[in-house]
C-alpha cells in the first residue's frame, strides 16, 4: 500500500502568521469603532429626545415629548436619506448582506466612506428612535476597516476577505462581548470556507477585541441569567418553542421583503423612504415608548420576566412593525438586537404555557431560536445566547429549540434574511459547506500511467504523422528526453512550426519554453486549478520537481471521475444487510 506522508489535514499556508499579525490592529481598530458607534448612539439619543449634548446612556422611552416624539424619527430619516444620497448608498441596510456581497462579488473591497458614514448614519438612525441594534453597523464598519488595511497592502482577494471578516467579527465582539459567537458567525455566514488560513486570523482579531472591550465596556455578560435545571418534559417544550420561533423568523423575513417591495413601488426617490418609515416609528414610539432604540434594558426585563403579559405582547407587535417598516425603507441599522427582543417577547408569552423548566428559560430559548432561524446560523445563535447570559443550564434547551427553528426555516424558506437581498441583485449564494471531492483524491488515483510520449529528437513532420494522424484522438502529448519531460506539444503549435518552414526537431522547437506539470501526490483540485488557469486539457505527471521524470498523464476527463464517485455516494441507495441474509441491493 502506498502511504503518502506528504499530504496534510490542512494546507500549511506560509502567510498565515502574517495574516494573524495583521488581525491584531484590525481587532484594535474595530474595538475603537465600536466605542465610537455606541457613544454616537448615546449622543444622538440625548440630542434628539432630551435636547442635551451628553454621552450618557439614556433610554428614549424616558422622553417627555408627548406627541412630538413622532417628529424625531422623521428628522432622523431625512438625515439618513441625505447621507446615503450624497455620501454613499452603501450605508443603507443592516450591514451583513452588504458585507457578504463585498466578500463574494467585490473582491472584499470596501470604501473608506463606509467606515466613516456607516457609524454616523447608524448613530442617527438608532439615536432618533430607530428600532435597531448596533451590531449590524459595527459589522459593516469593522469590515470596512479590515478591508481598507488589506487594500493598502499587497494582498490577495482571499487575504483581504480574511481581514474584512476579522474586522466585522471583532466589532461584534466589542459590542456584545461574545467572541466565540463572533468567530462562529464568521464560519457560518461570512468566510464561506473552513480553513486555518482565515479562521485563525479571525479568531485572533476577536480575542483582541474581547480583551479590548473590557477597557470601555467592562466585563461579564450583558444579560446575566441563571435558570434552573430543566426536566425531561422540557424537550417537548423546546420543540414547540423552536417551531414557533421558526415561524416568527420566517414571518419576519417574508414581511421585511414585502415591505421593501412596497417601498420600491412608491413614486419617490429612495432618499425619502427612511423619512416615511420615520412616521411609523414615531407612531409606534408614541404607543409603546420602550420599542424605540436599541432596547437592551427591555431585553433584560423580558429575560427576567419583569414585564406584564400585555406589555410583552404590545412590545412584540409594535417592535415587529416598526423594525420591518424601518429596515424595509433602506435605513441604516442592525438586526440582532431587534430579533433578540422579538424572540424574548415570544418567550414571555409562551412561558405561561410551556412546562418542564424555569419560566425565565423560555424568553432566552425563543430569542436564540428566533435569531438562529432568521440568520440561518444556528451554532452562532446557540453560543451567542450562552455568552449573552452565561446560563450553562440553558445549553441543551438552546440546542434543541434553535436547531428545530433552523430546520423549520430551512424546509419552508428558500433563502434567509441575509441572502434574499443579494439574490434580488442577481447573485445566488449556496451556503452548504462540504469537502470538494477533488480535494479528497490524489492525481495518482486518476492519472493514466500508460502514456504515449514524443521523443524530443523526432523531427516535426514525423511527429505530425505519428501522433496527429488518422486514428489519434488526443490533442496534446508530452515530449520527453531520456524520460524527462521537456514540454507538451499540440497539433496547432506543431502545424504552425511546420508552416513556418522549420526543419528542426521537436526538442529544438520547445527549447526555452516552460511546461506546467503535476506530481502524483498533488490533489485533483490542484491539477484542475492549473488546467483552468493555463487553459490546458492535459498535463504530464512527473515523479518530482527536480527530476521531472514522466510517470503519467492527467486530463480533464480524468478529473471528472471523483465527481462521479461523489454523485453515486449521494444518490445510490444500497442495502448491505438483511434479516434473512439477503444479498445487497440498490
Amino acid at each position: 500500500m502506498n502511504h503518502d506522508t506528504s499530504r496534510r489535514d490542512f494546507f500549511a499556508n506560509p502567510r498565515m502568521p502574517l495574516m494573524a499579525g495583521l488581525a491584531i490592529p484590525v481587532g484594535i481598530l474595530s474595538t475603537l469603532a465600536a466605542y465610537v458607534l455606541i457613544n454616537l448612539i448615546h449622543l444622538f439619543t440625548n440630542l434628539f429626545f432630551f435636547g442635551s449634548f451628553s454621552f450618557a446612556d439614556r433610554s428614549p422611552a424616558l422622553n417627555t415629548l408627548g406627541p412630538w416624539v413622532i417628529a424625531i424619527p422623521i428628522v432622523g430619516g431625512l438625515l439618513i436619506g441625505l447621507i446615503a444620497r450624497f455620501g454613499t448608498e452603501k450605508i443603507r441596510g443592516h450591514g451583513i448582506p452588504e458585507a457578504i456581497e463585498a466578500i463574494l462579488f467585490g473582491k472584499s473591497r470596501m470604501s473608506p466612506k463606509v467606515a466613516i458614514l456607516k457609524p454616523l448614519a447608524s448613530g442617527i438612525a438608532i439615536g432618533s428612535g430607530g428600532p435597531f441594534g448596533a451590531e449590524g453597523p459595527i459589522i459593516m464598519t469593522g469590515g470596512a476597516l479590515g478591508s481598507m488595511l488589506g487594500q493598502t497592502l499587497s494582498l490577495t482577494a482571499a487575504e483581504r476577505k480574511t481581514l474584512l471578516v476579522a474586522g466585522a467579527t471583532a466589532g461584534m465582539t466589542a459590542v456584545f462581548g461574545t467572541p466565540l459567537a463572533a468567530v462562529l458567525l464568521a464560519v457560518e455566514l461570512l468566510l464561506f470556507e473552513w480553513r486555518p488560513r482565515s479562521f485563525i486570523p479571525v479568531a485572533v482579531s476577536c480575542a483582541v477585541a474581547g480583551f479590548g472591550r473590557a477597557v470601555w465596556f467592562g466585563t461579564g455578560a450583558i444579560f446575566p441569567l441563571e435558570t434552573g435545571q430543566p426536566h425531561m418534559v422540557a424537550l417537548f417544550s423546546c420543540v414547540i418553542a423552536g417551531l414557533l420561533s421558526g415561524m416568527l423568523a420566517a414571518a419576519l423575513s417574508v414581511a421585511l421583503y414585502k415591505v421593501e417591495d412596497l417601498f420600491a413601488k412608491l413614486p419617490l426617490h429612495w432618499m425619502w423612504w427612511p423619512a416615511l418609515a420615520g412616521v411609523v416609528i414615531g407612531v409606534g414610539g408614541l404607543i409603546e415608548p420602550r420599542a424605540l432604540g436599541v432596547g437592551y434594558d427591555v431585553i433584560d426585563d423580558l429575560l427576567h420576566q419583569n414585564v406584564l403579559m400585555q406589555v410583552a405582547i404590545s412590545l412584540l407587535v409594535v417592535k415587529a412593525i416598526m423594525w420591518v417598516v424601518a429596515l424595509g425603507s433602506g435605513t441604516s441599522g442592525g438586526v440582532l438586537a431587534p430579533l433578540l427582543m422579538l424572540g424574548a417577547g415570544l418567550g414571555v408569552v409562551l412561558s405561561r404555557i410551556l412546562p418542564g423548566a424555569d419560566p425565565m428559560l423560555w424568553p432566552l430559548v425563543c430569542m436564540t431560536a428566533t435569531l438562529g432561524g432568521t440568520l440561518g446560523a444556528p451554532l452562532t445563535a446557540i453560543v451567542f445566547g450562552f455568552e449573552l447570559t452565561h446560563d450553562s443550564h440553558a445549553m441543551l434547551p438552546l440546542l434543541a429549540a434553535t436547531l428545530t427553528s433552523h430546520a423549520f426555516v430551512t424546509v419552508t424558506m428558500r433563502r434567509s434574511i441575509m441572502t434574499e437581498k443579494i439574490a434580488r441583485r442577481g447573485y445566488h449564494i449556496f451556503r452548504e459547506y462540504g469537502v470538494d471531492p477533488l480535494e479528497r483524491h490524489a492525481v495518482r488515483e486518476v492519472m493514466t500511467t500508460q502514456v504515449q510520449a514524443v521523443d524530443a529528437a523526432m523531427p516535426l513532420v514525423t511527429v505530425l504523422e505519428a501522433f496527429f494522424g488518422a486514428g489519434q484522438s488526443h490533442r496534446a502529448f508530452p515530449v520527453v528526453a531520456d524520460g524527462v519531460v521537456t514540454g507538451m506539444v499540440d497539433r496547432a503549435s506543431l502545424q504552425a512550426w511546420i508552416d513556418a518552414g522549420a526543419t528542426r526537431t521537436i526538442g529544438d522547437a520547445l527549447a526555452g519554453s516552460t511546461t506546467e506539470v503535476v506530481q502524483p501526490n498533488d490533489t485533483c483540485q490542484q491539477a484542475a486549478a492549473r488546467m483552468a488557469v493555463h487553459q490546458l486539457e492535459r498535463m504530464p505527471v512527473v515523479d518530482g520537481p527536480g527530476s521531472r521524470r514522466l510517470v503519467g498523464i492527467v486530463s480533464r476527463s480524468d478529473l471528472v471521475r471523483p465527481l462521479d464517485t461523489h454523485f453515486h455516494e449521494e444518490h445510490r441507495r444500497e442495502r448491505f444487510w438483511r434479516p434473512r441474509g439477503g444479498a445487497s441491493q440498490r
